[in-house]
């Protein structure tokens, strides 16, 4: 049987009781025999007080890539250990457009948490435009390859990689079947490119409107290993579901 993860991705939404309230409704409806893994990837300073629930992975959405240092309004990994949380998103498309990190910077993370033997799920995806230039495939390899090249096989362990085209995220498109089969089975063979027979079990989430209407059919894919969701996991009950159709 494949392990799948189901990682919800809060972004910047709810607040502190709200996080509370999803954290209680998940711990009632979740089944304590489920062979999945959950993770939540909430905004930092809830990160604490959810770390100490212990019944879900709890990721961070950010940090920088030093230990320590005048990196005002930053966290560091060794902070985010040291209140309980288990591991990084790194290279998301927002955090790539919308402030700017480059492919250099999203490496330093991979490497940070290489260094710190903490894990991380590392996003790639194209845009639009992109796209439409045919230009996806190698766009995407460029985004994994700098990233990854230093990774050991030995801290493969520690790496997901999660697939969102940026023209589907929250915009109500999901990719068809036909394009997640090509992206992931791409993505497998840069994986593969570069660590041999061991790039076979990293898992590949797909991110981008998965909802509980095309779910079963994008979890069915052979290389899609759970998802990555951003709207769809506000509400714990709404998450839920999609583990049904893993």
């Amino acid at each position: 049987m494949r392990k799948f993860i189901l990682a919800a991705n809060w972004k910047m939404n709810l607040t502190a009781a709200e996080a509370q309230d999803w954290l209680t409704q998940f711990n009632d409806l979740v089944t304590e025999n489920s062979t999945h893994e959950f993770r939540l990837y909430a905004p930092s300073l809830f990160s604490a007080e959810l770390a100490k629930s212990n019944t879900i992975h709890i990721g961070a959405q950010n940090a920088f890539p030093s230990d320590f240092g005048a990196f005002t309004g930053e966290v560091s990994i060794p902070q985010l250990i040291s209140v309980g949380v288990k591991s990084l998103l790194i290279g998301h498309s927002e955090r790539r457009s919308y402030f700017h990190e480059s492919t250099e910077f999203i490496k330093e993370k991979v490497d940070a948490c290489c260094q710190h033997a903490f894990p991380f799920i590392l996003c790639c995806g194209e845009d639009f435009e992109t796209r439409e230039k045919d230009e996806y495939l190698s766009f995407i390899r460029n985004q994994l390859s700098t990233a990854i090249e230093q990774v050991e096989k030995e801290q493969l362990a520690l790496m997901v990689i999660a697939y969102e085209p940026i023209w589907a995220i929250g915009t109500g498109q999901t990719a068809t079947i036909d394009q997640i089969l090509e992206v992931h089975g791409y993505i497998r063979s840069v994986l593969i490119d570069f660590f041999g027979e061991l790039g076979v079990a990293v898992p590949i989430l797909y991110g981008g409107s998965v909802n509980s209407s095309n779910a079963k059919s994008i979890f069915a894919c052979p290389e899609v290993n759970g998802g990555l969701i951003g709207g769809a996991s506000l509400n714990a009950s709404v998450f839920l579901e999609l583990a049904s159709s893993l």
